[in-house]
């Protein structure tokens, strides 16, 4: 039973690391480089509008229901360290939880807040705007990377067994 129950947990972690991954990616690769091609202000607009809506049930799960499941697999592997693919979970949920979850928390989310607090077309705006679709894409990179690493070591431990 509890074999089965830890199958289908590292499953969902692969599953939700991986779907997160697909999010930042899409991110690091067109919407931040789409949205630096356009007027500062429409691009904070834009921004602004994302960062509102990405607070939904769906993605929140995505994003720390997976940073949950990783912690208690990770936690876990002290009583299973005998068994295949426990050291592959183990590093699987802490690039999770720290290059995922953790560089959300404190590097793009107070980002976000600092952009929220200003207008789309003021000068605080505009002298903002540079830097934080500089700073903001390099944290959003290395939470692809981490996500896409979490998921990869997951799917690994899964095909150890």
């Amino acid at each position: 039973m509890l074999a089965r129950t830890v199958f289908i947990m590292t499953f969902a972690a692969a599953l939700g690391s991986g779907l997160v991954s697909g999010v930042f990616f899409a991110f690091s690769s067109f919407v931040m480089p789409a949205f630096a091609r356009i007027r500062a202000e429409q691009g904070i607009a834009a921004m602004q509008s994302v960062n509102v809506t990405v607070i939904n049930p769906g993605f929140m799960l995505a994003l720390f229901g997976t940073a949950v499941v990783a912690l208690v697999l990770a936690v876990g592997t002290y009583s299973r360290w005998g068994q295949p693919g426990q050291w592959l979970i183990l590093i699987a949920g802490g690039l999770y939880i720290v290059g995922t979850a953790g560089v959300t928390i404190v590097c793009n989310v107070p980002l976000n807040d600092a952009l929220a607090a200003v207008q789309s077309g003021s000068p605080d705006a505009l002298s903002l705007w540079p830097r934080f679709l500089k700073e903001w894409t390099f944290w959003n990179h290395v939470r692809t990377l981490a996500s896409s690493g979490s998921c990869a070591l997951y799917i690994a431990a899964l095909a150890s067994r």
